[in-house]
């Protein structure tokens, strides 16, 4: 048996290998972003993603973290963070499966298979519920609005400032919005 840190180099490899555009965060592989299209014959197809991938230093037994960067309408995906609501990702992973079964399974059947009884995002999954023309006109108008090929690029861009800031939370403590610098306008 390959140690997780032999297993994790090997997931990430394969990842890169595949059709996927895979950038790596902070030169190293236990941050990744992943380009993510949105599965043909569904009201996504044509959007693009980035993912963005955290690898538990005990990956392959604990999940990874996953994460939209770019805004996407669904009721299983947090509007403002991005966090993703996937029982097999969250509840019932298992060390049988790798990275791209993420993106090549996983996510798809989240997007084609929403689960609106357990949202995380609520108006996405009350407007599923009442009315599917106008949930599937509102998924659309952000597809359009933020999940185009050449918006991907901008997010690469904006977020490069964001890195940063992480960088320097990295004792894992959060900080309050009071912690800002005077002068530097809220986001």
């Amino acid at each position: 048996m390959s140690s997780p840190c032999k297993r994790r180099e090997m997931d990430v490899m394969k990842l890169m290998m595949s059709d996927y555009s895979v950038e790596p965060i902070n030169d190293g592989i236990n941050e990744l972003k992943v380009e993510f299209h949105g599965p043909k014959e569904s009201v996504y197809e044509g959007g693009v993603w980035k993912i963005r991938v955290e690898l538990p230093d005990a990956y392959p037994y604990k999940s990874p973290s996953i994460g939209f960067v770019n805004k996407i309408f669904h009721p299983n995906v947090d509007e403002l963070s991005g966090s993703v609501c996937l029982d097999v990702i969250n509840q019932t992973w298992s060390p049988m499966f790798d990275l791209l079964n993420i993106f090549e399974v996983f996510l798809p059947q989240l997007l084609l298979y929403p689960n609106p009884s357990d949202p995380l995002n609520g108006d996405a999954a009350s407007l599923m519920m009442k009315d599917q023309k106008q949930y599937e006109q509102r998924v659309k108008e952000y597809c359009e609005r933020y999940a185009k090929e050449e918006n991907i690029s901008n997010i690469n861009l904006e977020e490069s400032d964001d890195d940063i800031s992480n960088e320097d939370i990295s004792d894992g403590q959060s900080t309050s919005s009071d912690d800002n610098i005077a002068g530097v306008a809220d986001p």
